[in-house]
């Protein structure tokens, strides 16, 4: 029997890391042996839940997670200075971040304010011209077309000279960002956001929120208000579980940790999405060739990159535009430009990780590769495959014709990304920077990337060192070949959504046979599996073709294997069928 901390008693798979089971905890240790139920909460408690959450983490409704907005400093103050632009018939500007939490950050204030009565607008910035953040051209030129109060989203709490600049004009501001904040902040009406460190514990525990839930849940307030004021005396008050659909989807493409509240806006959220209420989302998901209901992946891996396709190499307003719109045929036209610009964006985004991937030196705390030419708006997905590849955090930089350079970061589990960049910026390393644990963008001199990478590169070296030691593949669950069928796939299931920090259950399985393996798509590997106990199964090795992993398993022949990585219902298939993506597979002979 395998101990409690080995699954299969493989020490060195295929991709050189043992099997280990999640948390060190195997299936059934201290569970209550309640059918599934046992294995769901095994998967709560591998994830840290607290036992006395396992009722209301199998429905997460908003009832059961949503919190008291006040908790939050200076929320109540943004709901007043909104309920006054209302009354006074103001006009109401939400300046947003080009990616998708900005976008559906807008668009959840955009929608409840004109529901209320209000006269709203919105201002997106171009990645390109202008860069990440609010401006202070931007935001005079704003007062003086006439805005009388700018709610910046996802953005603006490192925004300190273009809120000065605001000030100076007369233009009051609200921020509603998540991203880290410094001792100081800017000037602003109200900023509200769950990680300045002056807020309490009991608000700063949603941290983890995105920029959207943050704005959602500043439509709460403002609709609480309201109704003591009697503004939905002679209107129809809105229902703001329409929003959700837009919460959801900013959470999940934000990579945004799926615990908490968030798994309520995921799971409540991707109902109403499946409504298909709005009228945007609902072109987007036939754009993006989704007919069934969508899952919480198809937020990250369908729709969320076609909204971010705009910001990145075309219109950075479109997103808003599409998820605010009430008109069907212009809904479509958007849907579709956005889907071209994101096949386009896939070519550009294929040429710079190659050259990345080339250019990149190991390191023992962040991967730092710069190249002229790169396009700014893919660099952070760029810096995303190469820190998949390299398993440490990585930034990607482009430099500019004028001799700066833009950068994009992203992050492994359980190092801070975003706080190092503030501390590069603290040292004067930076023309500017900011983000959050696992994102981080920034602005440097050209001269200066070798400084930067070298203090990143100290700074996150034992972070780096802590969370990859003694590497290991976790296990939620081992079965034989049979076990891999759709009842294993519902109970599964009953357990999401699954994303950031909250990970999608990882089953071992075998011992099979390669009954087939060959190259599909671009560079996939496709396999079909059979066990001596008659259980057959397809598994896809994702960009596996040509690695030593993919080599091994073509190679296999007849050889028994073990196998490890996500079961899911096989879309193309349909009915029952289920497939594996492959993670990890080793040779049952152990050699």
């Amino acid at each position: 029997m395998d101990s409690p901390r080995s699954v299969f008693g493989i020490s060195h798979s295929l991709a050189g890391q043992r099997w280990a089971w999640r948390g060190g905890l195997a299936p059934g240790d201290g569970l209550d042996g309640r059918g599934d139920d046992e294995l769901l909460h095994h998967l709560f408690r591998t994830r840290g839940a607290d036992p006395a959450d396992f009722a209301r983490l199998k429905s997460p409704t908003l009832r059961d997670w949503l919190p008291d907005p006040s908790i939050f400093v200076d929320m109540d103050r943004a709901a007043e200075r909104l309920a006054e632009a209302l009354a006074k018939d103001e006009l109401i500007v939400v300046y947003g971040d080009y990616d998708v939490d900005g976008a559906t950050s807008a668009a959840v204030l955009i929608r409840y304010l004109r529901s209320v009565g209000g006269k709203v607008g919105h201002y997106i910035p171009d990645r390109l011209l202008e860069g990440y953040g609010p401006s202070a051209d931007a935001l005079v030129a704003l007062r003086q077309a006439g805005a009388d109060l700018v709610v910046t989203v996802d953005c603006g709490t490192q925004g300190f000279a273009a809120l000065e600049a605001a000030k100076d004009a007369g233009l009051d501001v609200i921020v509603v960002d998540h991203h880290k904040a410094s001792t100081a902040l800017p000037p602003a009406i109200a900023l509200v956001n769950p990680n300045r460190l002056d807020e309490a514990a009991d608000a700063a525990q949603f941290g983890h929120l995105a920029a959207v839930g943050m704005a959602f849940l500043l439509a709460v307030a403002l609709n609480r208000l309201l109704r003591t004021r009697g503004w939905f005396a002679a209107r129809e008050e809105p229902n703001l579980l329409r929003l959700i659909d837009l919460v959801a989807l900013g959470t999940v493409a934000d990579v945004a940790a799926l615990r908490g509240l968030n798994r309520a806006f995921v799971t409540q959220g991707l109902k109403v999405m499946a409504r298909r209420e709005n009228i945007g989302m609902a072109a987007l998901a036939d754009a993006a060739r989704l007919s069934r209901a969508p899952v919480a992946r198809d937020l990250g891996f369908a729709l969320g990159p076609r909204v971010n396709a705009g910001g990145r190499v075309g219109q950075a307003d479109l997103g808003v535009k599409l998820l605010t719109t009430h008109d069907a045929g212009e809904a479509a036209a958007i849907a579709a430009q956005l889907d071209g610009l994101n096949q386009e964006r896939r070519a550009i985004e294929q040429a710079v990780t190659e050259a990345a991937l080339a250019g990149a030196v190991t390191a023992d705390g962040c991967v730092v590769v710069a190249g002229e030419g790169w396009h700014p708006g893919v660099i952070g997905i760029v810096a995303s495959r190469l820190k998949e590849r390299m398993n440490r955090p990585a930034i990607v930089i482009a430099i500019q014709d004028d001799g700066t350079a833009k950068g994009s970061g992203r992050s492994i589990t359980g190092v801070d990304l975003g706080a190092a960049v503030l501390a590069a910026a603290d040292h004067g390393l930076l023309i500017a920077g900011g983000g959050h644990a696992m994102a981080a963008g920034l602005t440097v001199a050209a001269t200066r990337i070798g400084e930067l990478a070298a203090f990143l590169d100290a700074r996150l070296a034992a972070a780096v060192a802590a969370a990859t030691a003694d590497r290991a593949l976790s296990i939620d669950a081992a079965v034989a070949p049979r076990g891999l069928n759709a009842g294993l796939v519902d109970v599964l299931e009953t357990a999401g959504p699954y994303g950031q920090g909250w990970p999608a259950p990882r089953v071992a399985a075998g011992p099979f046979t390669i009954a087939d393996a060959r190259i599909v798509g671009e560079n996939h590997l496709r396999l079909q599996l059979a066990g001596a106990d008659g259980g057959r199964i397809k598994a896809m090795a994702w960009r596996q073709g040509d690695s030593d992993m993919g080599a091994a398993l073509q190679g296999a022949g007849r050889r028994p294997i073990h196998v490890a990585g996500r079961v899911k219902r096989d879309d193309w298939a349909g009915g029952n069928a289920v497939e594996l993506e492959l993670d990890d597979a080793a040779f049952a002979d152990g050699r």
